[in-house]
């Protein structure tokens, strides 16, 4: 028996190289600023919403601390290439003074927390009294139960600080 033909008619495809019709749609448009509008809203509620300007320099319009990180990294570098000594430790000091005081800025106004570096840093200090001051016999990893206490106190206290500040930045956002 001869194959029989099927009935179905096959379908009349678009050429490939021929570019669709481009019709304006007012439905298009109207989807394309609906999609905006949301966007722009979901930006407006996001976590890391910085709600307005940085806040301002204790300095005026000087650029003190950026000019304090950027020379503490100079020193850091030539004082790496230079086998350590007083200019490694200086530009760790100096680029250490200018991060602390950027933060610190930031998030006691409300604009970005930086809770576990404001928290870690003075806890860097207490791991070195700990380990100086501690008698030779005891090990040395008993200095960790000091240091989390001190973190955690540390971070707990400049979280809240911060929750407040961000309050009231978030319900009174400073005027441009």
């Amino acid at each position: 028996m001869a194959g029989q033909r099927s009935k179905r008619r096959s379908r009349k495809r678009r050429r490939t190289t021929a570019a669709p019709r481009a019709i304006a749609s007012p439905r298009r448009a109207q989807r394309t600023a609906h999609e905006v509008r949301a966007r722009e809203e979901r930006q407006r509620e996001s976590r890391l919403d910085r709600r307005g300007e940085r806040p301002p320099s204790p300095f005026g319009g000087v650029p003190v601390s950026e000019t304090a990180i950027f020379c503490g990294l100079v020193a850091v570098i030539v004082g790496y290439l230079n086998g350590g000594g007083p200019a490694l430790i200086g530009g760790i000091i100096l680029c250490g003074l200018g991060v602390i005081e950027v933060t610190a800025r930031e998030h006691f106004a409300g604009f970005r927390s930086h809770t576990t570096l404001l928290a870690a840093i003075p806890t860097v200090g207490v791991e070195y009294l700990l380990v100086q001051s501690m008698p030779t016999a005891w090990p040395r990893e008993t200095a960790l139960i000091g240091d989390a206490i001190v973190f955690a106190l540390l971070f707990w206290l400049l979280r809240g600080r911060w929750v407040r500040a961000r309050q009231a930045r978030v319900a009174r956002p400073p005027r441009a």
